[in-house]
C-alpha cells in the first residue's frame, strides 16, 4: 500500500526526512521562506510545493496531487508560544494553527502530526489543538519528547500532537501530565510510549555559533534552529506506518 505524506511549514524538510525514513512518500510541501525553499527544491525537485499555507486548499491539492493523504504534518510557527519571545499566543500575527486546522478539515488526512515547543502547553495552545482536532472527529494524543531521548546531543524538548481519524482510543494526557512527564521516547502510538533511558542534565552545545565567512551562514543557522531533527520524529512515523500496514 502507498503511504503518503504532505508537510506544512516544511522548513528544510526534517519531518519529511523522518516520514520517508519510515516508508512514506512525500507528495506535497508548503514553505514560505526563500532559503529553505531552495533547500527543498534541491532535495525534492519533483514534489509539488506551495509557498503560502493560505493557498493550500482542497481544490489546489486535488488538481496537483489528487486525494488520499495518509499523514499531514506540520510544525506551525513557535514564536507565539516560545519562552524566548513575548508569548502573545493567538494575538501574534505568526499564530497559524487556524490555517493548519483549515487544511486538515479540507484535506481530511488519515493522520495528523503536529510539532511545537513546550511553551504551547503552558499557554493553553496545545490543549486547544487537541480540542480542535477532536471536534473534527480525530482521536488525539500529545507526547512531549526530548531529542536526546533518540540519541541527539542536545535536549530540544518538543510537543508532538498525533491524531488519527479512526482507531482505538488512547488515553489523553492533561496539560499537567504532559509537563510532568517530558522524558518519553515514542515507539508505537497505539501502545504506551517507552521511557527514555538517556537523560542529559547538563550539556554544552558543540555547535559553533560564529557564522563569519560562511556562505548563507545566518540563513543556515536559522534553518537548523527551526528544523525538526528527523530522528526525533521518526518513531512516530514508524509507528503510524506499522499501524497502517497491519
Amino acid at each position: 500500500m502507498d503511504l503518503t505524506h504532505f508537510s506544512l511549514f516544511t522548513g528544510i524538510g526534517g519531518l519529511d526526512l523522518a516520514a520517508e525514513m519510515a516508508g512514506f512518500k512525500t507528495v506535497g510541501q508548503c514553505e514560505y521562506a526563500d532559503y529553505p525553499t531552495r533547500v527543498l527544491e534541491k532535495h525534492w525537485p519533483n514534489v509539488p510545493r506551495w509557498r503560502d499555507i493560505r493557498d493550500v486548499t482542497r481544490e489546489s491539492v486535488n488538481e496537483r496531487i489528487g486525494g488520499g493523504i495518509t499523514v499531514l504534518s506540520g510544525g506551525d510557527p513557535c514564536q507565539p508560544h516560545s519562552t524566548a519571545g513575548k508569548r502573545q499566543g493567538e494575538l501574534d500575527a505568526r499564530y497559524l494553527w487556524p490555517e493548519m486546522l483549515r487544511v486538515i478539515v479540507e484535506l481530511h488526512p488519515d493522520w495528523v502530526v503536529n510539532e511545537n515547543v513546550p511553551g504551547s502547553v503552558s499557554n493553553g495552545i496545545a490543549e486547544k489543538k487537541i480540542n480542535d482536532l477532536e471536534s473534527e472527529g480525530y482521536i488525539v494524543q500529545a507526547f512531549c519528547i526530548p531529542a536526546c531521548s533518540v540519541g541527539a546531543f542536545h535536549f530540544r524538548e518538543r510537543v508532538f500532537t498525533v491524531a488519527h481519524i479512526n482507531g482505538k482510543r488512547v488515553e489523553r494526557s492533561s496539560e499537567e501530565q504532559i509537563l510532568r512527564q517530558p522524558y518519553i521516547s515514542g515507539r508505537q502510538i497505539s501502545k504506551s510510549f517507552q521511557d527514555a533511558e538517556r537523560r542529559f542534565d547538563t550539556f554544552e552545545s558543540r555547535l559553533c555559533r560564529s557564522v563569519h565567512g560562511l556562505p548563507h551562514g545566518v540563513d543556515r543557522l536559522k534553518c537548523l534552529g527551526n528544523a525538526v531533527v528527523p530522528s526525533h520524529a521518526f518513531p512516530i512515523f514508524r509507528a503510524i506506518a506499522e499501524i497502517e500496514r497491519r
